[in-house]
């Protein structure tokens, strides 16, 4: 199948996942992830109406972005940031997922700052204990209350805007043993929108290709899904 045809394809896989969770389809918004792809194919997908693309290397996404920006993009850094790239983050992507420790948030509030605008951000959470994986970690709900103390500094940095959580699940072959781990961000949120009720919390980015449906019956609003879509990627 052509690229256009899978992403519909997984449009319509949204859709059905939200009207199975009594969720609004417009409710989830699909990111996808272009990472690994060539140009060409990335023009593939943005011509089929993708609008949000995800990427996860600074060095891979700069040159996408500079050759597609005549095109109404959002663009979407999903992978771990190294705290000395904060700057070109900060100036080239309209959202941040991975902030996982203070130290990158305090840098991507100061180059924010000085472009003169607020940085929308998701914080990075381990909720399912994994080792290779980034993200605070959370998935001892026992530790929750600590974590929100360790968590009250970010909250207050100027240029930044704390919309959410994103996690990254284990892979596995039945997407059904990951649903505890989305179930877990869902409630991790909760925990911190009763623990700091003036920011929105709105947001969950969790699900990928082959799991996004269940995330979203537990509550995603971002789904990052890139092989379903590109195919396998080539680098």
């Amino acid at each position: 199948m052509s690229i256009p045809t899978r992403y519909h394809l997984v449009l319509d896989r949204i859709a059905r996942a939200a009207r199975r969770a009594g969720r609004r389809p417009e409710a989830v918004q699909l990111v996808v992830v272009t990472k690994g792809h060539p140009l060409e194919a990335v023009r593939q997908v943005v011509e089929a109406g993708a609008r949000h693309l995800g990427e996860n290397y600074l060095e891979e996404a700069l040159p996408k972005i500079e050759a597609l920006g005549d095109e109404p993009l959002i663009w979407h850094m999903i992978g771990h940031v190294q705290s000395r790239k904060a700057r070109p983050v900060a100036e080239h992507f309209a959202w941040v997922h991975s902030v996982d420790r203070l130290k990158l948030a305090r840098r991507l509030s100061a180059f924010a700052a000085e472009s003169g605008r607020t940085l929308p951000v998701l914080l990075e959470c381990n909720v399912s204990g994994e080792e290779s994986k980034f993200g605070w970690p959370a998935w001892d709900e026992r530790a929750w209350p600590a974590l929100a103390d360790e968590l009250a500094p970010l909250l207050e940095l100027p240029a930044l805007d704390v919309r959410g959580l994103m996690t990254m699940a284990p892979f596995v072959d039945d997407p059904e043993e990951v649903r505890p781990v989305f179930r877990r961000l869902r409630s991790l949120r909760d925990f911190l929108a009763r623990r700091f009720p003036r920011l929105p919390w709105e947001h969950l980015s969790m699900g990928m290709s082959g799991d996004f449906e269940v995330a979203i019956e537990e509550g995603a609003t971002f789904v990052r899904v890139g092989t379903a879509i590109m195919g396998p990627r080539r680098g």
